[in-house]
């Protein structure tokens, strides 16, 4: 089942994905800036092709998480080089992340 709402963060609008699939479910927050997700997320692979640099994807990913609440509250394990543009960087909360961008 895929879910998708609107959540608010002090004031601020994001939309929360949560798709469910065996053995796991991909979580992911996002607003037109960028987003954070759950460790499925490659990061590496953004910060090392060339052709994916140029983008300048602002992403970040925690590791370990079940829910949106705990995608939003735990640490960030790996963020991409664009998203060091916004002051993200590893061990920032999502939240804390996602205000940044927003």
């Amino acid at each position: 089942m895929i879910t998708v709402n609107p959540i608010e963060i002090e004031g601020m609008q994001f939309t929360a994905v949560s798709v469910e699939l065996p053995k796991t479910t991909l979580l992911t927050v996002s607003n037109e800036v960028g987003y954070i997700m759950c460790a499925a997320l490659d990061v590496d692979i953004f910060n090392e092709i060339p052709k994916l640099q140029e983008r300048k994807v602002v992403a970040g990913r925690a590791v370990g998480v079940r829910t949106i609440e705990q995608l939003l509250d735990a640490p960030l394990e790996k963020v991409t080089d664009a998203s060091r543009e916004y002051g993200w960087k590893e061990g920032i909360t999502g939240r804390e992340a996602l205000l940044l961008i927003s």
